[in-house]
């Protein structure tokens, strides 16, 4: 072989004294191909840097080798969204596929040319979302979309459980009048946070003490919030819930000075960084993000059925911002 040769399937298997399509099979794993074939392919391959052509691949599969990922604008600068968004190219490059980014800033006269598509926490209303789930193209959302569509494939998180758990939490800390601070319900991720704050509260006998704000809430907004929450007098909130990402760490410098607990739904380096750390639930998002894609890839490939919901696991990270105050 020359050095300047380019190495394709038909060199590896030159190489390996087999057929172009043993070799091909092999490096698959399809086929009825021995094992030890398999690996004398795959060990020739791997010498000769052989790497597979994906574009002719994509090509002969009438693909185009890329699939879309859609995350609300406003939320494009949250750590949350981009860990998500690594998740879903990382698992996207295992199946030799690119991203494609798509924002509700962006309005398009034509569908995006991709194989399928990634909702990331779709909000309801989105006219974007809307279009993206009207042209017909597989679709995998994660959280459900609160319109009257729903996507092809769901993946979720038992948020409202995890909440009851979180203020059981605080329960056990010393509060009795914990409060929630909660973004709208145009997201499911949102609703079911704040649907499972009034479900405990209702089955606890405690009083709701509850300040919505909008979903691309400024710090100020956030902090006004709090405030009226942390009014003090007789019955003053004792405990305080972020639901919006960014949320805790905004309002830490006040809870500690009313002498409240602490708590975030979304974990973060900055709540874990905070002075005290901030009891949070980490939401795991890089690993969503991955289920997400491989949920997309079953899809396109037939291995799930439409209509397919995979829960997402999570977890609450217990810190000092929640200890028991003496």
């Amino acid at each position: 072989m020359q050095a300047d040769e380019p190495v394709t399937i038909l060199t590896v298997a030159r190489e390996a004294g087999v057929s172009k399509t043993t070799a091909s099979d092999a490096l698959r794993g399809s086929g009825r191909v021995s094992e030890r074939t398999r690996e004398t392919v795959a060990r020739v391959a791997e010498r000769l840097g052989y790497v597979p052509n994906g574009s002719a691949r994509h090509l002969r599969k009438a693909s185009t080798g890329t699939i879309g990922l859609h995350v609300p604008e406003v939320l494009t600068r949250s750590s949350y969204y981009m860990s998500f968004v690594f998740g879903v190219v990382e698992q996207a490059a295992r199946h030799d596929y690119d991203v494609t980014l798509i924002t509700s800033g962006q309005r398009r006269a034509r569908p995006p040319r991709v194989d399928g598509l990634v909702l990331g926490d779709p909000l309801g209303g989105d006219p974007v979302v809307e279009s993206l789930m009207a042209t017909g193209l597989p679709t995998v959302s994660c959280e459900r979309f609160p319109g009257a569509r729903q996507a092809d494939g769901v993946v979720w998180s038992e948020h409202a459980p995890m909440l009851h758990r979180l203020l059981d939490h605080l329960g056990s800390a010393g509060s009795t009048r914990p409060a929630l601070i909660v973004a709208g319900d145009e997201s499911d991720w949102a609703a079911s946070l704040h649907r499972g704050y009034l479900e405990w509260c209702a089955a606890k006998g405690v009083t709701p003490r509850v300040r919505r704000v909008s979903f691309d809430a400024t710090g100020e907004e956030i902090r006004a919030a709090a405030r009226t929450l942390l009014t003090p007098g007789p019955g003053a909130v004792d405990a305080l819930v972020c639901a919006p990402a960014g949320a805790a760490t905004e309002v830490a410098p006040m809870v500690r000075e009313a002498g409240a607990l602490l708590a975030s739904c979304v974990d973060s380096a900055a709540t874990r960084m905070a002075d005290p750390p901030i009891t949070s639930i980490d939401l795991r998002p890089r690993e969503a993000g991955a289920s997400c894609a491989q949920l997309l890839f079953e899809l396109l490939s037939g291995a799930a059925e439409p209509g397919t919901e995979r829960v997402h696991p999570i977890e609450l990270e217990l810190r000092a911002s929640t200890r028991p105050r003496h």
